[in-house]
């Protein structure tokens, strides 16, 4: 039986937090799908429209007092707890949808401005709004010539 491959297993939880950590390491974590992601980490679209990068994040069942945003520099900070499943000592036939406690950190494209960030919650969809620091925006440099 393979059970390193079962992200509820302990050694299954290892090895996603080990791909994790060799693909941040590599820089290629944020494209590549989260596998063995624990059930509560939302699962999350990174975009940008001209100056401002978009970060949607699905959590569904979560209110707002249950998220918590940060920005430092280029990295985003999404934590949150999902609340308990309703029925603890019931037979579970299939149980997908993850509780407990997540903390997920994004590393963006970019330095943000942190105090013109924004974040919406709407139908289970968390969108974070965040425009790129002035020290991030190209700057056209004029040429002399003598």
């Amino acid at each position: 039986m393979v059970r390193y491959r079962n992200r509820f297993h302990p050694l299954g939880q290892f090895r996603g937090e080990m791909d994790r950590l060799f693909g941040d390491f590599f820089g290629c974590s944020e494209m590549a799908p989260v596998e063995g992601a624990s059930p509560q980490t939302p699962a999350v679209n990174v975009w940008q429209r001209g100056d401002v990068i978009f970060v949607e994040a699905e959590v569904p069942g979560l209110k707002s007092e249950n998220v918590e945003i940060s920005v430092v520099g280029n990295e985003l900070s999404l934590k949150g707890r999902r609340p308990d499943l309703p029925e603890q000592n019931a037979a579970y036939h299939r149980r997908e949808r993850g509780a407990g406690d997540f903390n997920r950190i994004l590393r963006l494209p970019a330095e943000i401005a942190g105090d013109k960030v924004e974040a919406k919650l709407i139908d289970g969809v968390l969108l974070i709004t965040l425009p790129k620091d002035e020290t991030a925006k190209p700057r056209r440099i004029a040429v002399t010539a003598k």
